[in-house]
């Protein structure tokens, strides 16, 4: 094995540019941990975030991020190295997670050739997926999994409409939802309703033309993953006892919800090899599938970012770093 690999690192906070290609040494795994042949990694919007220094974050309250550093936490690949406490699984297995997260300071490293990997962030690839489009599904998965399942505890039949339905986390709720046998409404731009529908969405409506409030009602639970300062424009579409999970800050007028019987659930998205057996075995059956917006190869992680920062993203956006 090489002493040294490829990797994306940032020296300075700042637009996409700072996002810079270059050689560094190959970390070695600790006693729990993996080291992975990445193949392909994920970009999400906490890689952006760290980018900027988190600019969008009140300053008293801002993470320190030591510099330089390599973002990513969503990986695909295949253990290279295996730490000696590791039992679950060998070299050359093919493994796919959301790597430390949501630590900070020494988080997934994802942007490389090789990351290492608490081997219980890490589960088995399905075997009917590439690596590109299993990337693509760890921290977006996981956000949906853990809101729908444990913060919320979706009930059996329920009605689901996902605001930014066609984005990351909204894909996969949309379609975790219906594995519950959910009544799902799917809420985006006009030119996703076929990929939505594809997914198995009963009803769609074009923001751009419909008004969401005005013709939908009676929804169990909302999942926003739009949030921003007219969030509240929402709250008609849900019965009296909803639930809004809001995945990004959104203004919901709380006390007006509160009259309305309308509470809020949410939490932290974090590391879970569990769940993520769970997400595969769902993909090898067939019911969870990640949609692809766009591929970029690792050298061009700021094209990648800056693909980002364009916005109205169908699925996620990855980085290929090694042939399949």
């Amino acid at each position: 094995m090489p002493e040294t690999m490829k990797a994306i690192r940032i020296h300075a906070f700042g637009g996409p540019e700072v996002l810079t290609y270059e050689d560094v040494p190959i970390p070695a795994p600790g006693p729990g941990d993996v080291l992975v042949r990445v193949h392909a990694a994920c970009l999400n919007p906490p890689d952006w975030y760290a980018r900027t220094g988190f600019a969008n974050i009140p300053e008293g309250i801002r993470p320190n991020l030591p510099l330089p550093f390599t973002p990513g936490s969503d990986v695909s690949g295949v253990v290279a190295v295996v730490g000696s406490e590791v039992t679950e699984f060998s070299v050359g297995d093919a493994v796919f997670g959301l790597v430390r997260f949501p630590q900070l300071d020494n988080g997934g490293k994802g942007y490389a050739e090789y990351t290492t990997s608490p081997a219980s962030h890490l589960a088995r690839k399905p075997a009917g997926i590439d690596h590109v489009n299993a990337a693509a599904v760890p921290m977006a998965g996981l956000t949906a999994y853990q809101y729908l399942f444990d913060h919320v505890g979706l009930e059996e039949g329920r009605t689901v409409l996902v605001n930014g339905a066609a984005g990351g986390v909204g894909h996969f709720a949309v379609q975790l939802a219906k594995t519950r046998g959910a009544h799902v409404i799917g809420v985006a731009s006009g030119r996703h309703e076929g990929f939505l529908r594809d997914l198995g969405v009963d009803r769609f409506v074009d923001y751009t033309t419909t008004a969401v409030e005005e013709v939908v009602r009676d929804v169990d639970l909302l999942v926003d993953t739009v949030g921003g300062p007219n969030g509240h424009r929402l709250l008609p579409v849900l019965r009296r006892g909803g639930v809004i999970s809001p995945v990004f800050y959104g203004e919901y007028h709380r006390e007006r919800a509160a009259e309305l019987g309308i509470t809020f659930v949410s939490g932290q998205v974090h590391s879970d090899g569990a769940q993520m057996a769970e997400l595969a075995r769902l993909i090898e059956e067939g019911r969870l599938r990640a949609g692809i917006d766009s591929v970029f190869p690792l050298a061009d992680a700021a094209k990648a970012h800056e693909r980002a920062e364009r916005g109205h993203i169908q699925g996620k956006i990855v980085l290929s770093v090694a042939g399949e």
